[in-house]
């Protein structure tokens, strides 16, 4: 494939997750516009609601200002006022990364890598740039420099994955980069390296039993899920309309119930929490999904607190036997520290991305608290690990005498 090719397809590509995106929302809201509404709305008010929904899964600010009408519907006394909506749906998010690691397979197949690589990002910032522009409107108002540089900084990180799994990457920089590692002493190069997967590994249990007990409320709370469809009214497209948009909103219901099992939870709202130990929920938005959540604290809440320590000392015991080889008692601990500051931050800046302001009033507040889930994140992580640690070592000296004898 020739220079010329490749810019077109890597272009095309870019174009593609573009598109796939913006029409997620956009195929359900255009076929609601002409079964259910006759054709009768301007369907570039569909148009604009499609990209605003993109534009938010990356995490793009818009300014908002309702109509009375809508104001006094809602019942919220700041509505009225212009507000600005700030929380990810990070499903669109994580598709994003998906197809750009897709796009960057595939681009890492051609003989022009590189140019490739620069013209898919080109092309995406531009398309972002246009999709966002189209949607400006006195109502709602994207962030235009936002809307360009977040879209792409995420599909680019989804290519440089694509990239780096197709081919072993060879340039001066790389090859440099490996040196310096290399060069570190062998005691410090094992401390990082079981630190940082260990800390990964960590904040992966913990999210993974995160989305199965989000997987189990919802099952478990069908009925009451179902009430508030019907509650709303919706025909058949509302409902699968509404529907997508509760999808693109799952990752963060699952970083929500892994912030609930660290401990501090999350607030649907000012003055509201969901944590293991109590449960204190004002008005709540008609949103189906939520009728998932605890009415009150559960009688037994306080078993989720120990997932994070039971995957830190899982962790820690898996690791300890190859870590003991190479690094001694005090150094373990070190590795311990590490894994609960890596756990921590991985957990906290999750946190960090699934919270924002949803809403007017009081769901100004919506989310987690990064730094308190990062904070207990790393103690309860580094301290279970720490005893994972020190738990194979004893066991493996018990091993040893064992064959002694």
């Amino acid at each position: 494939m020739n220079r010329q090719l490749t810019a077109l397809f890597a272009a095309f590509e870019a174009i593609l997750v573009v598109a796939i995106g913006v029409a997620i929302p956009l195929v359900p809201l255009t076929l609601l516009w002409g079964i259910q509404f006759g054709l009768a709305i301007d369907w570039a008010v569909f148009w604009r609601v499609s990209v605003d929904t993109w534009l938010l899964g990356h995490g793009v600010d818009i300014a908002m200002t309702l109509d009375p009408v809508t104001a006094a519907q809602l019942g919220l006394p700041a509505a009225g006022e212009p507000f600005t909506l700030t929380i990810a749906l990070l499903g669109f998010a994580l598709l994003t990364v998906l197809l750009g690691i897709r796009a960057g397979r595939r681009v890492a197949e051609t003989r022009h890598r590189i140019l490739g690589e620069l013209v898919s990002l080109a092309t995406f910032a531009l398309a972002s740039f246009a999709v966002t522009f189209t949607a400006l409107h006195p109502d709602a108002t994207p962030s235009l420099v936002q809307g360009t540089l977040l879209p792409t900084l995420v599909f680019a990180v989804g290519m440089a994955i694509g990239v780096r799994r197709t081919r072993n990457l060879q340039d001066d920089r790389g090859s440099s980069i490996r040196d310096w590692i290399n060069d570190w002493p062998a005691s410090v190069r094992a401390i990082v390296v079981t630190a940082l997967r260990g800390g990964a590994a960590a904040a992966a249990s913990v999210v993974t039993l995160a989305a199965v007990l989000t997987a189990a409320a919802i099952l478990l709370s069908y009925a009451r899920i179902i009430t508030l469809y019907e509650g709303l009214h919706t025909e058949v497209l509302g409902g699968v309309t509404i529907t997508l948009a509760q999808l693109a909103l799952l990752p963060n219901l699952v970083i929500y119930t892994a912030s609930w099992l660290v401990g501090p939870g999350f607030a649907l709202g000012t003055g509201s929490a969901v944590s293991p130990l109590a449960t204190q929920l004002g008005p709540v938005p008609a949103i189906p999904v939520l009728g998932a959540l605890p009415p009150e604290a559960l009688a037994f809440g306080f078993v989720g607190l120990l997932v994070p320590v039971v995957a830190g000392f899982l962790v820690g015991a898996i690791l300890g036997p190859g870590a003991r080889k190479k690094l001694g008692r005090g150094q373990l601990a070190l590795v311990a520290v590490g894994i609960g500051l890596v756990g921590g931050v991985v957990l906290g800046l999750l946190a960090w991305a699934s919270t924002g302001a949803a809403g007017p009033g009081r769901l100004q507040d919506v989310g987690p608290d990064p730094l308190a889930v990062g904070g207990w994140a790393a103690l309860e992580l580094g301290l279970a690990a720490m005893a994972g640690l020190f738990a194979s070592l004893k066991r493996s000296a018990v091993k040893v005498g064992e064959a002694e004898r």
